[in-house]
């Protein structure tokens, strides 16, 4: 039979077989034989360290009083493993390249190193984890309650607290013993890793061991159970409203920013490769794990009591059903839960306080001591174990003021929402150059303030510094002010209440101070770091300051950090790859950067960078040599830009240039042609006159008849000539407006008229059809001979480059200040390419055009029309042949 001694046995040969584990897996790493302590499996489960008893018993009891509300704490971290995994490589990636301890660490590198915000980040977060230290406390004395009251021996009143008690001090010795090993916190903490994946392992058979006990044995099988679940709780007035997506939010935003979340994922990780296979193994973890939480919450409320607890219905379901065997298997899965939990909590928490809060005042104290080989070391070591046993009895304090009377799921989201608080700075400073220090501290007293004040005081219900009227009345009496009411927000769920104002003054302070200050030289080169992390080619240099120091005393800070052994082996490494053989190597900036980096391992990025700027520049960093740095970086981004721009500008130089050339070719080529042409029809009469003249001249045999008709040729060729050169001078006065036009009214259809009378004898032999549509008298203002020779060009070309069955059709239209003459034929039509060319003066439409034309009918005619106010223009249109519109200014 169950009691509470069997249950404390339980514990002890539990946790014996874990120091076990952990002693096998720190001993494997000391000989080098890390195998599978380096496997994505052991990664991936060491991640489910985020599952704690809220997960084992909390869920349940979430279920069982608000249905599917318990789904958000699930939902959450797998929309971040799923759909921001490239934020989580990111921070990976800056923390093994940096060499990162905490959360705390990560933020105060991000923002200049800053000493301030690693403590603020530290004191938050303690204050943040100290409420879930609490519950796990609080769910392992219940559990206990639960296999003593089984056996008959109840345990109540100060015994619960002595239990309590009791467990704290035994994770505090399992965390010293196994956690604070190693001063570098990145030498990783196999030992506890492997651990806490045992334990992993534990809880999630011993959940599904109770889930399908339930399944198949307290209900007939899968179909049952859903017919047994109640609508009420499937459709539950909590679910899928405000609480539900605040829940969501604050468990994104815990799988990132909680301490022991940030020390698994990214501080102990080995390998960034990992973190691809836990993107996937991680979020089925969660889905097996919380697969039979609504099941065991129906069978619960099915087979218990109305007045038990719902957050133990993991271990009296079983008990009530007479299996003890698997309600024992169920309290070893809870206790693996909670102490998981509390192990690396601790153990993050303590290297935020070592490295944040005891080093930074521990250099000031003894800054003028006499200095000895690893003396900081122990200090570090001896401060980190004070940190632990004090974050455990800060959560047993807890623990014992709030009397263990809120529901666990409570509890826990109160921790979530001081967490959060985090988020702003952290993913701000990770895609945006322009944050700054005080936007950071800013944003972080202002939402952890108003977190306090409107959640986590309140959880004491008036225990402990608000009391009870004060969260009754506001202080002095000002409901508005009224912690769980601010600002007059009344029946609000108190989570949805308190996360609401804090993020928003949060994320308002950050902004505001982030744009009303400018960071210094150290911060811009971080941001530029942090920001750039993620570049294609791997190439984003680490922020390296023109410091140095003799080797003598960075090899004593050395010692007194990472002991005798440790030093001598980097600075001879060093002193070999400079190429010396004995001695300490050259005090160079890489010596000096690469100690800083390899200190930051084991007291923070913080601390170690000013260990280094004490010795190194006097307590002080070369503004000098930032500035160097900093311009030329942005000389370098700068050229960069300008080297793009004049690129952009040379390419669309030379592409107009190749145009231009391609344009200057064509003109070439046509006046070629148009030359060639010229000369040709110059010299056709020319040579027509030169051979009928000779022979009139010779007289030889010439009759009256033959002189006659020789005579008229000369004249006809002559009046050629004459037509030919007046058409060329034509055209340059015309360009250059030296002809008088005198515009009258006219008839237009009496302009057509003339036109079609003129060019009669040339339709008429090539049995062209004109089809004249009919149009109102319309008079315009032009003058009439010169558009009448207009018409005649566009008839006589129609006729000349006419289909088969030539056909031309006039059409007349009335466009208000402009008549418009449209003369559309059947032919060939022009090529695309053709359109405007065919207006130069050195164009023809093709070389089969040529013979019997100088290829200026058309640019003769386009200057007249554009001289008397009009134009003319060819039409586009998707059928044969061609179109050319001529616009005339309307009398």
């Amino acid at each position: 039979m169950l009691s509470g001694n069997i249950a404390v046995a339980i514990c002890i040969l539990y946790a014996t077989l874990l120091f076990a584990v952990a002693f096998m897996a720190e001993r494997r790493a000391r000989l080098g034989r890390l195998g599978w302590l380096r496997s994505p499996l052991i990664y991936t489960l060491s991640i489910s360290v985020y599952c704690t008893a809220w997960t084992f018993y909390g869920a349940v009891g979430s279920a069982a009083r608000g249905g599917l509300d318990f789904a958000a704490i699930y939902i959450g971290p797998t929309l971040v493993f799923v759909g921001w995994f490239v934020l989580l490589r990111r921070i990976v990636r800056i923390g093994r390249a940096q060499r990162i301890t905490s959360i705390a660490d990560f933020i105060s590198s991000r923002y200049g190193k800053s000493a301030t915000i690693g403590v603020a980040v530290t004191l938050l977060m303690v204050v943040g984890t100290t409420p879930y230290i609490g519950l796990q406390l609080q769910s392992l004395t219940l559990s206990f309650e639960v296999l003593a009251a089984a056996g008959g021996d109840p345990a109540e009143g100060e015994s619960t607290g002595v239990v309590a008690f009791w467990l704290a001090v035994g994770l505090a010795a399992f965390t010293i013993l196994f956690g604070t090993r190693n001063v570098d916190v990145n030498e990783r903490h196999y030992g506890v890793v492997t651990a806490i994946a045992v334990e992993a392992v534990v809880k999630l058979l011993a959940l599904l061991a109770v889930g399908m006990f339930v399944v198949f044995s307290v209900a007939d099988g899968p179909g049952d159970m859903l017919a047994r679940i109640p609508a009420e709780m499937l459709a539950h007035e909590d679910a899928f409203g405000t609480r539900w997506a605040t829940q969501i939010f604050l468990a994104a935003t815990a799988i990132i920013c909680l301490p022991r979340m940030f020390q698994v994922i990214v501080v102990e990780n080995v390998d960034e490769r990992h973190l691809a296979t836990a993107s996937w193994a991680f979020p089925l973890y969660l889905f097996l794990i919380s697969l039979f939480v609504l099941p065991i919450a129906v069978a619960g409320l099915e087979l218990l009591p109305a007045s038990a607890n719902p957050d133990l219905f993991v271990m009296t379901v079983p008990l009530a059903e007479g299996q003890q065997l698997l309600a024992l298997f169920a309290f070893l899965g809870g206790f693996s839960a909670a102490t998981s939990m509390v192990i690396v909590a601790a153990i993050a928490l303590s290297t935020m306080v070592s490295n944040h809060i005891v080093m930074p005042l521990w250099l000031r104290l003894t800054q003028d001591q006499p200095q000895t080989s690893g003396d900081l070391r122990m200090v570090l070591l001896n401060s980190r174990r004070a940190a632990i046993a004090g974050v455990l009895l800060l959560g047993y304090i807890y623990y014992r003021l709030t009397g263990g009377s809120t529901a666990l799921a409570s509890i826990g989201l109160i921790a979530f929402a001081g967490v959060a608080q985090l988020v702003p700075s952290l993913i701000g400073g990770l895609i945006w150059r322009g944050a700054t220090r005080i936007g950071a501290l800013a944003g972080l007293s202002a939402g952890a303030s108003i977190w306090a004040y409107t959640l986590f005081l309140p959880s004491f219900e008036g225990a402990f510094l608000l009391s009870a009227d004060l969260l009754r009345d506001g202080p002095w009496g000002i409901a508005a002010l009224r912690p769980q009411a601010l600002f007059g927000w009344q029946g609000a769920d108190p989570l949805v209440h308190a996360v609401f104002w804090s993020m928003l003054f949060n994320i308002a302070a950050f902004l505001l101070g982030s744009l009303a200050t400018r960071p210094s030289w150290l911060e811009r080169l971080q941001a530029q770091w942090f920001v750039a992390v993620d570049r294609a080619d791997g190439a984003v240099p680490g922020p390296v300051l023109s410091r140095l120091a003799t080797s003598e005393d960075l090899f004593l800070l050395a010692q007194r950090i990472l002991g005798r052994n440790r030093a001598h082996a980097m600075f001879e490494e060093t002193a070999r790859a400079q190429g010396r053989t004995g001695g300490l190597p050259a005090p160079t900036v890489e010596l000096t950067q690469r100690l800083e980096t390899e200190l930051a391992g084991s007291v923070g990025a913080a601390s170690a960078h000013e260990m280094v700027s004490q010795i190194a520049g006097g307590g002080t960093v070369s503004v000098d040599a930032l500035m160097k740095i900093a311009d030329e970086t942005a000389q370098i981004v700068g050229y960069s830009r300008e080297l793009e721009e004049k690129s952009a500008e040379l390419e669309a130089t030379a592409a107009q240039l190749r145009r231009a050339n391609a344009q200057l070719k064509e003109l070439g080529e046509q006046k070629d042609a148009f030359l060639s042409q010229v000369s040709h029809e110059l010299r056709t009469p020319m040579t027509s006159i030169r051979s009928f003249a000779e022979i009139l001249r010779s007289g030889n045999g010439i009759d009256a008849a033959e002189a006659r008709r020789f005579a008229s040729i000369i004249h006809e060729e002559s009046l050629r000539l004459t037509r030919l050169l007046d058409e060329i001078l034509d055209l340059a006065v015309l360009e250059q407006g030296g002809v008088p036009l005198r515009r009258e009214r006219v008839a237009l259809d009496q302009v057509l008229d003339r036109a079609l009378a003129s060019t009669e004898g040339i339709t008429a032999a090539i049995g062209m059809d004109v089809e004249r549509r009919a149009s109102a008298d319309i008079a315009v203002a032009t003058d009439e001979d010169r558009l009448a020779q207009v018409f005649i060009n566009l008839i006589s070309n129609a006729a000349k480059y006419g289909g088969a069955a030539p056909h031309l059709a006039i059409e007349v239209s009335n466009g208000g200040e402009m008549v418009h003459v449209d003369f559309t034929d059947n032919g060939p039509g022009i090529p695309e390419h053709q359109r405007e060319r065919i207006f130069e003066k050195f164009a023809r439409a093709s070389a089969a055009t040529l013979a019997g034309s100088a290829g200026l009918g058309l640019p003769i005619s386009r200057q007249i029309m554009r001289n008397l106010g009009g134009d003319l223009i060819l039409r586009a249109r998707a059928a044969a042949g061609a179109s050319f519109r001529v616009s005339v200014p309307a009398a």
